[in-house]
């Protein structure tokens, strides 16, 4: 089965971008394919390199740039919610590209499933 990811909370104040970090890696474990991961509304800050937590606390982007190069997983942030939030290209981190809401829909004709996570 072929899922798309809808990520539309930020990490550290909200629990949906771990969650869907684990269902990601966990779909794709199960033998699932997980082709693209869009980032929106808040979501978006899941992609910044501005981050820098604390070494003993998860580096949730840092999760995200790794299950991406592992598994050939396309990381798409809205470019309006990035762009409104201050993220342009130079600030992405490994693994993360800007796009449209067009990826959103095609996800959404494609694939399977497309499972929200977040408000």
């Amino acid at each position: 089965m072929q899922f798309g990811i809808l990520v539309n909370e930020g990490p550290y104040n909200h629990q949906a971008s771990d969650s869907a970090y684990l269902f990601a890696r966990t779909a794709i474990e199960k033998g699932h394919k997980v082709p693209r991961i869009f980032f929106y509304h808040d979501g978006v800050n899941n992609s910044t390199r501005m981050a820098e937590p604390p070494q003993d606390d998860r580096n949730v982007t840092a999760r995200w740039s790794k299950l991406a190069e592992e598994h050939g997983i396309d990381l798409v942030v809205c470019v309006a919610a990035a762009l409104r939030r201050g993220i342009k290209d130079e600030l992405l981190a490994p693994g993360f590209r800007i796009s449209g809401l067009g990826q959103l829909v095609e996800m959404g004709i494609q694939y399977d499933r497309l499972v929200t996570f977040g408000d």
